[in-house]
Order: C-alpha cells, then structure tokens, then sequence
C-alpha cells in the first residue's frame, strides 16, 4: 500500500489511477511515499524517510527544490501540456481583448448606467471611438511550439490568421501536430519583423529570462501586440512599457500582473486565468497521478524534470530499477553483478540527463536480496528499487 501525501487540494480525479486497493492518499501522513502538489512550497520539506516521488499538478516547479531532489534519488514529476487548451483559449482571447479595445468599450457602457434614458442612442453614438481590427488575415508569431504553441497555431489557423512559429528545438511530435500551413522562421528576428500579434510559449530559464528586451522589441513590426501567458520574468518592464509610452506597440497582454503593469492604460493584465479551468485542473490531476502510480508499480519515468525519461515494458518476472551518476561503467557494474547472481537479463534500458542516469532492467527470474545490496553498494548508485510480477 503506497502512502500519498497531498499538500493541495487537487480534483478527485487522480482517483481514476489511485485506486484505494493500493493507495492511500491524505493531507496529515508523518511517512508518505510520494507528494502530490500544485501550488504549496516543498523547499522546507524533509527530503528524507521513504519520500521517492513528488508530482506537480501543473507546469511550472519553481515551489520544489529539483536539485535536492535529484541528487536524493526523488524524481519530480510535472504535467507539461494537461491546461494546454485552457492557455489557448485565453491567448485567443486575449488578442480579442486587445484589438477589439473590448474592456475600455464594456466599462464605457456600463457608466451610461443612470446618465441618459435612451442608451442605446448614446451607443451607437459613441461606438466609434472603440473601432478595431479583425484578427482575420493578421500575422501571429508563435515563440515556442510545445503543446501550448501548437495548439494556439493551429487555433489561429482556423480563424484564418497567418501564423508564423519559431522554435530551434521543437520536437518530432510538435512539428507532426502543427497546421501545415504554419510558416517557420528562421530566426526570432524575423517572426518578430512580419507579426502583427506575438505570442510567447517558452519556459523560464537562466537563458530565457527577459528573453523579450530591448532588442527584441526594437525589431518588432510597430503597432504590434505583445502576448505573455507563459511565464513572468519573460519579458523585460522598462523597454516593454517604453514602446507602449511611445506607440511603438499596440498593448501588452498578460497573465502576470504586477504593480506597474496595473499603472499603464495600455497593459491588459488577467489574474493568471491561463490554467484556471476545471477541465485544466482535471487533466493535470489526472496526469499527476497516472505519472505517480507507473513510477511506483513499474518504475517508468515520463515528464520528469529532474531525471531521464525511461519507459521499458515489464516482459520478465523480475525488474530492477537504478538512479545513479551518469558516468561510464556503471552500467557494465551492475550488470557483472546480476551475471553472477545467475540472473538472466531478459531486457534494459540506459538514459541520461546531465549528471544523472537512470536503468531499467528486466529479468526472467528474481534475484537475491544480496545482489540487490550489492547494486547498492556500487558507488554513486543513489537508489535501487525492485518489482515482481
């Protein structure tokens, strides 16, 4: 029986995966397992006891300390792509918003309230000061083509928009998944060139950090709309509000409001809405959870931040699973041991990520307790874990 601990309030959907049968999960548990979280801080938690697996219901992990984790054998999980068309529809929203001056003209007509008897005269009267353009035929530029970026593309696409994606590392799937009429850019300087609207799906790195500066919007096409439903931090304030001050951009739309955002008339900022969907929380529970119960029954990593992926069918009766360093002879180290123990390998599976590495092995037959101890004895094994059929 796997103790969870919740440190949120997360839908019941993650019971679709924890059955009670193997299960239990609770908020109050001294010894758990595994966590499971969205927004709590777990930087002051003990990474100690028998905690193995910590699962964020959502993206972003800036509340779990990752490498602690890492260096502990504790593989965090997040759930990349679960509140994707939540985001996509606030995107597409937000262009709206902005074009369209939607907010300024609804809080305009609500203070006719009480001023005149024939409001809809006064509408049709004042309507013209709210004219703005259709996204129809407009240039959309995607920055990064995820799950989210993918999504928002081909959205757009559909509303007969333009779109034009930049993404050096997009992956095999992404690129099957998008529109074919996506157009690619070669470089961020000429999606930023052509676009009418700018939409940023990138995550928050050392190297993405006011990944939107100066630079980057002195090469934007003038009178554009920038769009941030990703990340704060992406986009630098002082030349971003500089280029609304001086016309050079239209409106800046975002998820993340701050105190000077809240100051420009020409800022929309959104209480970060982007995941807040109950079909979005859903979905990242459900990820979540299903993630949780493979490592724990199987030992397949999927949507790990902090270690390899790895995915191996359980085809023998017997299975091993190691975290250690990544350096070279360490997988010719276990293997010499279990050889010796008489175990036959009936298949395996080797991935890294940086300093750390991650092994996978099926065998016909179990093996002896003091070969699993000796697995763990080799150095710079951090955990070993074992399942039987």
């Amino acid at each position: 029986m796997f103790k969870i601990k919740k440190l949120n309030s997360i839908s019941d959907a993650i019971y679709d995966y924890l059955k009670p049968d193997s299960y239990q999960v609770a908020d109050d548990f001294e010894e758990y397992d595994a966590i499971l979280v969205r927004s709590a801080n777990c930087h002051d938690l003990p990474l100690e006891g028998k905690l193995i697996a910590i699962a964020r219901a959502g993206a972003g992990v800036n509340n779990i300390p990752v490498q602690a984790c890492a260096e502990k054998g504790i593989v965090v999980f997040n759930t990349p792509g679960a509140n994707a068309n939540g985001v996509k529809e606030l995107v597409l929203a937000g262009m709206l918003l902005a074009s369209r001056h939607l907010i300024e003209a609804t809080s305009w007509v609500k203070s006719l309230k009480g001023t005149c008897d024939d409001v809809l005269a006064q509408v049709e009267k004042g309507k013209k000061q709210f004219v703005g353009p259709e996204l129809l035929g407009k240039t959309l530029g995607v920055i990064g083509l995820g799950a989210i970026g993918v999504m928002v593309a081909n959205a757009a696409r559909s509303l007969g928009m333009k779109v034009i994606g930049y993404d050096p590392y997009i992956s095999i799937e992404s690129a099957w998944g998008l529109d074919h009429g996506v157009q690619r850019a070669l470089s961020l300087e000429q999606l930023l060139s052509v676009s009418d609207y700018v939409t940023l799906h990138v995550p928050l790195m050392d190297n993405t950090k006011h990944f939107i500066g100066e630079a980057e919007i002195a090469k934007m096409k003038p009178g554009a709309v920038l769009l941030n439903f990703a990340r704060n931090g992406l986009v630098e304030y002082d030349p971003l509000l500089k280029a609304l001050d001086e016309g050079r951009l239209f409106r800046y739309v975002t998820d993340f409001p701050n105190a000077r955002l809240l100051e420009h008339e020409k800022v929309i900022c959104i209480p970060h809405l982007g995941a807040s969907t109950p079909e979005s929380e859903e979905n990242c529970a459900r990820m979540a959870a299903k993630q949780l119960r493979d490592y724990l029954e199987t030992g397949d990593i999927v949507n790990s931040v902090n270690m390899p992926g790895a995915v191996l069918p359980f085809t023998g009766k017997f299975r091993i699973a190691v975290i250690h360093k990544n350096i070279s002879g360490m997988v010719g180290k276990m293997t010499a041991i279990l050889a010796a123990s008489g175990a036959n390998i009936a298949d395996m599976v080797n991935k890294s990520r940086g300093d750390i590495a991650y092994t996978l092995i099926n065998l016909d037959e179990s093996i002896p307790e003091e070969a699993v101890e000796e697995i763990r004895r080799v150095g710079s094994v951090i955990r070993v874990r074992t399942f039987a059929k």
